[in-house]
């Protein structure tokens, strides 16, 4: 029986349209809406179609939507001091610096700078550190780990004890505190990378296998055990010369053909992991709000 196709931009969609109420009534509760604001440092192409996205995304949702643009030339210290504005206005709860940076602009220290009750990338150190020491629900969560665990309950259900976990990626962006959200949810996790000893036997032994490595179909259908859940996390551009010269297309970190011969449940790329990425950014900033406001945590719908 082929897998089942996680389809990521149906759950995306129900967790926008309960941002969207939550954010109504918080903004009647409050007098304004949640703001989210964006900083763009340069031109690269890519970061400027998220950027657009992220902000199309916050209008529908009823958010105060704020996007800098600085050219590349901007210095560190000036994108220091946009930070700090930010951080100083009340009604911007979230704010997001689009990575990469610029070469001569220190991205650690710039994530540092954010206030971490705004970090709704959830990558300052005490974001990552309240999650580490499994207290998520003090914590902004990285949005991509996030969305991910989401598409993996929605399919197995909130708890996943008994469940071995096997995430190939240690980055901390998305294989390290995915990862921890697997822990919380009582799941046994391995950790592989590109050091770990026969990485094909370690995913056959995986009920849930995430893909992180940004490396284009590395994970093989026969990797794959029967009956496991893949969540492919790549998005990687590779050669189309089918389509033309010159065109491309976007594959994952799996051979998703290959692979769902073998699972029960995978998800596409594209239509899997990405529309959540954004759609909980949008939660992050809600979230963020209440939080600031001294409000319950709102419990998302997704």
């Amino acid at each position: 029986m082929p897998a089942l196709r996680i389809d990521g931009r149906a759950v995306a969609a129900r967790v926008l349209a309960d941002v969207k109420n939550r954010a109504a009534t918080f903004a009647a509760a409050k007098g304004r809406p949640p703001g989210l604001a964006v900083v763009l440092v340069g031109e690269d192409p890519a970061s400027q179609v998220y950027v657009r996205n992220k902000g199309r995304e916050a209008e529908a949702a009823g958010f105060r939507s704020e996007q800098h643009t600085l050219p590349v030339t901007t210095g560190e210290a000036e994108l220091l001091a946009l930070v700090g504005k930010l951080n100083a206005d009340p009604g911007i709860d979230g704010i997001l610096v689009q990575l990469p940076l610029p070469k001569g602009i220190d991205t650690d220290r710039v994530l540092l700078a954010i206030d971490p009750a705004k970090d709704v990338d959830g990558f300052h150190p005490i974001n990552v550190g309240l999650l580490g020491s499994g207290a998520a629900e003090k914590a902004l969560v990285p949005c991509t780990p996030a969305g991910s665990v989401i598409l993996i309950e929605n399919v197995l259900g909130p708890s996943l004890a008994g469940k071995h976990a096997v995430v190939v990626g240690r980055s901390n962006i998305v294989g390290k505190p995915v990862a921890q959200l697997l822990l919380q949810r009582d799941a046994t996790v391995t950790i592989a990378h590109s050091r770990t000893a026969d990485l094909p036997a370690l995913c056959r032994t995986a009920d849930i296998l995430v893909a992180a490595v940004g490396r284009p179909e590395m994970i093989r259908g026969d990797w794959v055990k029967p009956g496991a859940v893949v969540v492919d996390v790549g998005i990687n551009r590779i050669p189309a010369p089918e389509k033309g010269e010159g065109k491309t297309r976007l594959v994952g970190d799996v051979a998703t053909e290959e692979a769902a011969v073998h699972a029960a449940a995978i998800t596409p790329v594209p239509g899997g992991v990405g529309p959540m990425t954004i759609a909980l950014l949008m939660a992050n900033t809600l979230v963020a709000a209440h939080l600031r406001e001294g409000l319950p945590r709102p419990a998302l719908t997704a």
